[in-house]
């Protein structure tokens, strides 16, 4: 899959020798005129694939300061078009979730999402897997792509990652929310 989700860049950023990953990711995003509006992505049962306990610290350090409360995560969104609104991180269910918050200028730094001739649009690899949308999916060669007309303000979908979680190691145990930086 393909997915160019704002913490796929970020983790990959900062992480040098672990990764973070998830299972499921969700799009919320509200457009208030044509190109600008807000955007909630909402990212679920994260987890790491550190294989040692030193890349593993690592990507709880990441995750848990680095993504949730530097400034730096911050700065590098907004080099990206993203001004960051909101972030936590949150359990259910015996799972770690990740949310960010973020308003935009310009719908294209969401997901690459495109606004042309009264439609906004998505395009994904044929391979991806869209389990949900309140868009139209479109078939076609090689890609699809998920069609929303102008006039719809909310635009959503939800999308799963192709990672075998089976394997990885849980974050939700050394989640502490409110502490300062012992993770």
């Amino acid at each position: 899959m393909k997915v160019r989700s704002i913490f796929i860049l970020c983790f990959a950023a900062l992480s040098f020798s672990g990764c973070l990953v998830y299972q499921k990711v969700a799009y919320e995003i509200a457009v208030d005129g044509k190109k600008s509006g807000e955007a909630k992505v909402s990212f679920y049962d994260l987890k790491s694939d550190a294989l040692g306990n030193k890349e593993f610290n690592e990507d709880k350090d990441n995750l848990f300061n680095k993504l949730l409360k530097s400034d730096e995560f911050v700065f590098s969104q907004k080099s990206e078009g993203k001004e960051v609104t909101a972030r936590r991180l949150f359990i259910t269910d015996k799972k770690l979730n990740g949310e960010v918050s973020f308003k935009f200028q310009d719908v294209n730094v969401v997901e690459g999402i495109q606004f042309q001739d009264g439609y906004y649009f998505l395009t994904v690899q044929e391979g991806d897997s869209i389990i949900s949308t309140n868009g139209t999916i479109v078939p076609a060669k090689n890609f699809k792509r998920v069609i929303w007309g102008e006039n719809e303000k909310i635009l959503k979908f939800e999308m799963l990652t192709d990672v075998n979680l089976d394997d990885l190691r849980e974050l939700a145990p050394f989640y502490k929310p409110g502490s300062l930086n012992d993770h």
